[in-house]
């Protein structure tokens, strides 16, 4: 049995390699025609850095299409021995379902680990330093025209809701907005400065400008303007919690992921988007287990009455499809307001009961 399962697992293994390699040097073409435009432009790129840049997007490219390279390589190698007839071979052999199954299922298990490690410790990394290299030539790190949001509380219930537009590579915070409520949540202040560092505890604000309630002896209200040369703001918002802000949620780590959304939860904000990728993060790589019970049945169907290639383009549409409805039940828990468990984890689900109703029929009755 150990000969079966290392034939098999060499077969799969080149054949998902092959897959995996032809996907990625596909998406790095699109990269660098995409990044041709910034080349010696105004604010460009040198051709090192749009290089480099392709590079750094590598290992989040392979942390994509690793699952449904794993499906592809699994289907054809399936699909191929059961053409030759090898796969009957094997079987007369003593390889049971069962035991099939549970031999796909550890090379999915290696594959599942492989996926996690790349897409929560090398893929962030990776699209960290981009954006660092992006910003670099850009000019600033964000999210669009709105910039990033986040609250905080100060000790005397007074809440604080900020507006940072973009982060430059130096750590520098651009067109900065914050809104001082008190603990009514009355607004007392709004304070305005076109740039801010990170200090130990604070922000220090360049020439803001602020606008404060004020009442008179006489119980009237008006506002008060000024504007000194400098502020400093004393605040719990650290460098990492402006950069989670200003980064889109899908090219974090899952533990910075955690530790943003109970920042979020603290300060009473809406954490959905951010715990669904969380779930997300959590899940995903489950799908290379998926694939590889959806890739089992196309070695018990009879291809000398059928055409190969339309069997393995229909198991392929199926994988496409599984990458697909997981996008949409992202967005439709995200505006439905979800589980965000529940949403990350229902296309698994249902391609995990639909792979094993398909190997309970194609596979067992036989």
């Amino acid at each position: 049995m150990k000969t079966i399962r290392r034939f098999i697992y060499r077969e799969i293994l080149r054949a998902v390699a092959f897959v995996g390699v032809a996907f990625l040097l596909l998406f790095v073409f699109f990269d660098l025609v995409d990044q041709l435009q910034y080349l010696n432009s105004a604010g460009g790129y040198p051709l090192s850095q749009v290089l480099l840049f392709v590079t750094l997007r590598v290992p989040n490219h392979i942390y994509q299409l690793l699952p449904i390279a794993v499906l592809i390589g699994a289907i054809y190698v399936m699909a191929r021995l059961a053409e030759s007839s090898e796969y009957t071979i094997l079987r007369t052999s003593g390889l049971g379902p069962l035991r099939a199954l549970g031999m796909l299922l550890a090379l999915g298990a290696a594959f599942a680990a492989l996926t996690f490690v790349i897409g929560d410790y090398a893929a962030p990394e990776a699209n960290r330093a981009a954006q660092l290299l992006r910003s670099r030539f850009a000019g600033q790190l964000t999210v669009g025209l709105t910039g990033g949001w986040l609250k905080d509380k100060s000790a005397d219930g007074r809440s604080y809701s900020v507006n940072v537009a973009s982060l430059s590579a130096d750590g520098q915070m651009n067109r900065v907005r914050i809104f001082e409520f008190d603990p009514q949540g009355r607004w007392l202040s709004t304070t305005q400065a076109e740039s801010a560092r990170f200090d130990e505890g604070a922000w220090l604000l360049e020439r803001p400008q602020r606008r404060a309630l004020q009442e008179s002896p006489a119980g009237q209200a008006g506002i008060a303007r000024t504007q000194p040369p400098q502020a400093r703001w004393p605040t719990h918002l650290s460098a990492d919690m402006v950069a989670a802000a200003l980064v889109s949620p899908d090219r974090m780590k899952a533990l910075d992921l955690f530790q943003y959304i109970r920042h979020l939860h603290a300060n009473g904000q809406s954490a959905q988007r951010y715990e669904i990728e969380f779930w997300r993060k959590v899940f995903y790589p489950l799908g290379c287990l998926v694939m590889m019970v959806l890739a089992l049945p196309f070695a018990y169907l009879h291809f000398r009455s059928g055409n190969i290639s339309g069997h393995v383009f229909i198991g392929v549409m199926a994988g496409i499809s599984f990458f697909l409805l997981n996008n949409v039940f992202g967005f439709i828990g995200n505006l439905r307001d979800w589980q965000p468990w529940l949403a990350a984890a229902t296309p698994g689900l249902i391609y995990s009961l639909l792979s094993l109703a398909a190997f309970g029929w194609l596979v067992l009755r036989q």
